[in-house]
């Protein structure tokens, strides 16, 4: 018998932007509950977009960004017999914009020597042009996906 659906929390748009991605943005780059200081790093990240990229609407950068680092395909264990097999499945649309996220703040946290806004808006251009640390965990994604796509009708 299945589980029931979990009640996912609706993310309310940023004040800035009045966009629901951003806010969703601020939610992952806050921690230990500090959202005003989340909010000035993802705010200093958009005005630092402004002037490297020379674009009005960092908001589009930032939907590019998402765009090219989500991943489509990925692999998930599972147990048949007595072995584990890497199965290839589809990414669901929620989860795609989780990993995205995820991926760019990971990369921008792994770099040194720069203030965090810096170092995301840094990431955030490189993902939109398709290249930086977020976009090739991305290609290893999909490489695994394709390298075991032989185990595909094991999906559930």
């Amino acid at each position: 018998m299945r589980r029931k659906a979990k009640k996912r929390n609706i993310v309310k748009p940023d004040p800035k932007y009045d966009s629901a991605k951003v806010g969703k943005l601020i939610n992952y780059v806050m921690e230990k509950g500090n959202k005003d200081i989340a909010r000035k790093i993802v705010y200093g990240a958009f005005e630092a977009i402004k002037e490297k990229a020379k674009t009005q609407n960092p908001v589009e950068v930032f939907e590019t960004a998402l765009k090219n680092t989500g991943p489509v395909m990925e692999v998930r264990s599972r147990r048949v017999g007595g072995a584990n097999y890497q199965v290839p499945v589809e990414v669901r649309p929620e989860r795609r914009v989780a990993l995205s996220m995820r991926w760019i703040i990971e990369a921008a946290v792994g770099k040194k020597g720069k203030p965090m806004a810096e170092k995301l808006a840094d990431e955030l251009i490189a993902a939109s042009k398709n290249e930086g640390e977020a976009v090739k965990k991305r290609e290893n994604t999909h490489k695994m996906a394709e390298a075991n796509k032989a185990f595909a009708h094991f999906a559930w």
